[in-house]
């Protein structure tokens, strides 16, 4: 297992693959227990529990009794449980009774993140963030009860709008690459109707990436939902782009996204936990996502840099992608800032390293002309 950074949460360390808890829901105790600890034995530390369920709670709470200290807890503010069933408000007073009813059945006095559940309108967006809802955020987060304020989102503008008050640590978005090709909307339905894919896409949808890179500059953690579009992306008929991936290509186009620290996998058994974290142990090729990408007639990426890696290996030693990813961002930024320079820094080997011999441009899928790009960035950071 491979380990993240949440930059604005004491740089605590999340497990790049995590769970989603649909999974877990409808088991046994028993089953639930023997689910969590084999998760905890792969090296996956961190669990979104999105759900209000109190039999889910109860049994993550005696699951993980004499192990808070080795698992990070990401738990949704404004999910509650009304008459037998889930929903979602911004009624003060529920939410507040709410997280404690979350605490008391986790057996805990604090959740490591505390999300802000399911902000996709702009309308909800501001009753959220004009009212006392953020306010009671701020509150936890300064008693201690949170670590770190998140909102979850599936629309960019929406999400762009939370990152750019400040106040949020961690981001829960949706993230596939065909979701990436989706204009924002404030109907998450509209991610997955046929209908939007029938006319075929050209590239990621700028509100998307602009969302990334400046999650990117602000050090606000992407953690990713929908990495599979709820099953879609694996199945032919299914695909909106009328070709499955595999489950590692999905997990590798996500933890190639600027900003993006881990994965939440909707497993429902110990078989597909084990099946999520066999991604380290698979080939180059079994998670070369652009081998599916770069053949589509339909949906173009042609131009843009998907930071796949396929430009390697480099003569020179250059990391190619993480040098378009710097560059993007401090073009976007209009301006280098702090951060970006200290990551361009920091790479072994810069731009003005580049030799020209135009290898990487031969081995790019998506037809980027990298020697160009190399140029650019000479002139931006200055070497």
């Amino acid at each position: 297992m491979k380990y993240r950074e949440l930059k604005r949460c004491n740089n605590l360390k999340v497990s790049e693959i995590a769970l989603g808890c649909e999974g877990f829901i409808g088991k046994s105790p028993d089953e639930f227990k023997a689910m969590l600890d084999r998760a905890m034995e792969l090296g996956i530390n961190f669990i979104d529990m999105y759900t209000s369920n109190p039999e889910f709670r109860d049994y993550m709470g005696a699951a993980i009794a004499g192990k808070r200290d080795r698992i990070v807890l990401q738990g949704h503010i404004c999910s509650i449980w009304e008459n037998g069933q889930y929903l979602r408000t911004r009624d003060f007073n529920k939410v507040r009774a709410g997280l404690e009813d979350q605490l008391q059945r986790l057996g805990t006095d604090y959740l490591d993140i505390g999300m802000i559940h399911y902000v996709d309108g702009e309308s909800d967006f501001a009753e959220v963030y004009g009212g006392e809802i953020i306010e009671y955020c701020k509150e936890l987060k300064a008693s201690g009860k949170i670590r770190a304020i998140g909102l979850s989102s599936h629309n960019p503008i929406v999400a762009r709008k939370a990152v750019e008050t400040g106040l949020i640590d961690v981001l829960m978005f949706s993230v596939n690459a065909a979701y990436d090709m989706q204009p924002a909307s404030e109907d998450c339905n509209d991610l997955w109707d046929p209908k939007n894919y029938q006319d075929g896409r050209i590239g990621m949808d700028p509100e998307r990436k602009a969302l990334y890179e400046l999650c990117e500059r602000e050090n606000v953690a992407i953690d990713v939902m929908k990495a599979f579009g709820g099953g879609d992306m694996l199945n032919e008929k299914l695909s909106p782009f009328g070709v499955a991936f595999n489950e590692y290509q999905c997990i590798e186009y996500c933890l190639t996204r600027p900003a993006v620290v881990s994965v939440m996998a909707g497993c429902h058994s110990i078989a597909e936990i084990e099946k999520a974290v066999s991604y380290y142990d698979a080939s180059r090729e079994d998670r070369d996502y652009s081998l599916v990408l770069s053949r589509m007639d339909k949906f173009q990426f042609h131009g843009n840099c998907m930071y796949c890696g396929h430009c390697a290996p480099c003569n020179a030693g250059i990391n190619v992608a993480d040098i378009n990813k710097y560059l993007n961002l401090a073009l976007a930024q209009g301006e280098v800032p702090e951060t970006v320079a200290d990551h361009y820094k920091l790479l072994e080997h810069h731009a003005s390293d580049c030799v020209a011999c135009g290898r990487c441009v031969r081995n790019c899928p998506f037809g980027v002309e990298v020697i160009q790009r190399m140029q650019k960035a000479v002139e931006v950071f200055g070497y």
